[in-house]
């Protein structure tokens, strides 16, 4: 068997540019997510801008923080409804009880409405 280097490289745009959408959705700076994640502006702006990639725990932190699955990025052939479907679980996860109720009551109204449509 012959062993070969792997020569592929990790596009970080796109999961860069994701945590740039999350961060402005919160409201927060490129500044104070440098402070949370203790990384220069600077470089959050590298990171979400020009797609450099950050050190594995920075990395963490902001997906975790922000809720970004990032199956969609690492496994692009995933099917849109897994990678979805992660994300979906992802929120869940941030919900108290009768925020869960409220969910679960939605799903139960759009799995019987299906069943009337066209009757």
């Amino acid at each position: 068997m012959k062993i070969e280097r792997d020569e592929r490289k990790f596009d970080f745009h796109g999961i860069g540019l994701a945590i740039k959408k999350a961060r402005e959705r919160e409201g927060m700076t490129q500044e104070q997510l440098g402070y949370i994640v203790d990384r220069d502006p600077r470089t959050i702006m590298y990171h979400e801008n020009d797609g450099q990639h950050p050190s594995l725990n920075a990395f963490f932190q902001m997906v975790t923080m922000f809720g970004i699955s990032v199956d969609e990025y690492f496994y692009p052939d995933m099917g849109a409804d897994e990678a979805t479907k992660k994300r979906i679980n992802i929120q869940l996860n941030s919900l108290n009880e009768s925020e869960l109720r409220l969910v679960e009551g939605i799903i139960n109204a759009i799995i019987e409405n299906r069943g009337t449509e066209g009757a």
